[in-house]
């Protein structure tokens, strides 16, 4: 199924959305990949919803993506008497690691971690920062502070400590379980949360290596500000990125969001990878049949941005319109990216070469093909990586991707432009190729006889790392 967009969809499966039926019309309505969020459900809900993606996979002969989202060290308060507590400004507050419940004056709060590494004139920011404290003082098992604002708290409500590094690793007990258990189901990238430092990702590539499905890839979710010292090797370790600013904008100041997104933006899609720009993106629909301007605008920002994907959470996981919100998302995209000062603003942000033979090839091929006003560009690759190095240069045609692997097709329709086709040919013969490709343009309706395309490979045929090969092709 061909896209008229090129930027690409990401929706997450809820209990709105997680019928047969509610997940083919999802991915009719536009959605390249599926979001399994393991905050929530059991492993027997997300099997049955990744064997149900697959069936819809199978039925349309289009490869769909599954990102399994870990949970990651998640902080939250304990409980309260009466379910909730009512605040004011400027009265004292103490959390504490006694395991009872809270009242007025106190609360539980299970993380040790939290109560040694907390100094004097530090935040808590609770319920998304409706809530915020500022600690006065502590003691052994105990952070005693004062309300700046907010009127009332809940039970079990998360919270967030702005400018405070946790000595906590990103990936909890919970989250090697439920990693094992993506892993075994087959999905085809791992989304780890609340990373903070490259140590993180690297404890995450090496439970992926050694497993027997160790073809997934791996997206870090930026959405802690102490990832952003040392962004470059954090991205440098992933295969991809997920740009959450729920938890980020909550612990840095909101004037500062625009700003870091389109800084993380430009800077993953400089190194040759897909960035999505998540949360809160069409949230209004989650009851409304519209969204707002201001959400419609976020959208069309992350896309003017440069970014490969854009995701829907509990907009289509638990929403009353999650066919809508995904018909949105997609017309927003279509529309943005056919306004002149889109292009315009991809050229001008366009990176430089990364300073090897294939990324030479694949940059020549972008040039070629406009030179020649291709229809398309067409990536034979094995690992994935022609396809990436073509993404990251934002052409205005589609890239079609042929690779003989199916979790390679998979992975890629997360990239900017990418319709990934497994492909199983593999020759010397350069000729057969690309007569291949020219049928399957003319079969996915890419272009029409007489249209040309420009197809880049490697020789030897099929080989990883070895693009060396351009041509203009003409569909016959």
């Amino acid at each position: 199924m061909r896209r008229e967009r090129q930027t690409k969809i990401l929706a997450t499966i809820g209990p709105a959305s997680c019928s047969e039926e509610m997940i083919e019309s999802l991915f009719v309505a536009g959605v390249d990949l599926f979001r399994l969020n393991f905050s929530h459900g059991t492993h027997a809900d997300h099997q049955t919803s990744y064997d149900l993606i697959r069936k819809v996979e199978t039925k349309y002969d289009h490869p769909i993506g599954v990102v399994a989202d870990m949970q990651g060290p998640k902080l939250r308060i304990g409980n309260f008497e009466n379910d909730s507590i009512t605040l004011e400004k400027g009265q004292s507050f103490r959390f504490d690691s006694q395991d009872s419940l809270g009242d007025e004056r106190r609360v539980y709060l299970p993380h040790k971690e939290v109560l040694d590494s907390m100094e004097i004139g530090s935040r808590i920011f609770l319920d998304d920062g409706k809530v915020r404290i500022e600690i006065t003082g502590k003691g052994d098992g105990y952070l005693d502070g004062e309300v700046q604002s907010g009127s009332s708290l809940s039970n079990n409500k998360g919270f967030n400590l702005p400018g405070v590094m946790l000595p906590v690793p990103a990936l909890t007990d919970k989250d090697r379980v439920d990693l094992e258990a993506a892993l075994n189901m087959g999905v085809d990238w791992i989304a780890q949360s609340f990373v903070q430092r490259p140590e993180d990702v690297r404890d995450a590539r090496d439970l992926i290596k050694a497993h027997k499905n160790n073809h997934v890839a791996l997206m870090v979710k930026i959405e802690k500000p102490s990832a952003l010292v040392q962004i470059e090797e954090i991205v440098e370790l992933a295969d991809g990125v997920m740009l959450a600013r729920g938890d980020l904008g909550v612990e840095i100041p909101p004037e500062d969001v625009p700003s870091v997104q389109k800084h993380i933006v430009r800077l993953v899609r400089d190194m040759g990878k897909p960035i999505v720009v998540a949360t809160q993106m069409l949230e209004s629909m989650i009851e409304n049949a519209r969204p707002t301007r201001a959400e419609a605008s976020d959208v069309a920002t992350a896309v003017y941005d440069g970014a490969d994907c854009v995701m829907l959470s509990a907009e289509t996981a638990a929403g009353t319109y999650p066919v809508r919100s995904v018909e949105m998302m997609d017309r927003i995209a279509r529309r943005t990216e056919a306004d002149d000062h889109y292009q315009e603003m991809m050229e001008a942000s366009r990176p430089d070469a990364l300073g090897n033979a294939s990324d030479a090839i694949t940059t020549a091929a972008y040039y070629v093909a406009q030179d020649v006003e291709a229809k398309l560009i067409v990536n034979y690759t094995v690992s994935g990586s022609t396809a990436l190095r073509t993404a990251r240069q934002r052409p205005e045609m589609p890239i079609l991707c042929l690779t003989p692997n199916l979790n390679v097709a998979r992975q890629l329709m997360l990239s900017y432009g990418v319709c990934a086709v497994h492909n199983d040919v593999g020759t010397d013969d350069f000729i057969g190729p690309a007569r291949h490709a020219a049928k399957i343009v003319l079969d996915k309706g890419f272009a029409k006889k007489g249209d040309y395309f420009v197809m880049t490979a490697g020789m030897p045929f099929g080989v990883a790392g070895t693009t060396n090969i351009l041509r203009i092709g003409e569909v016959e």
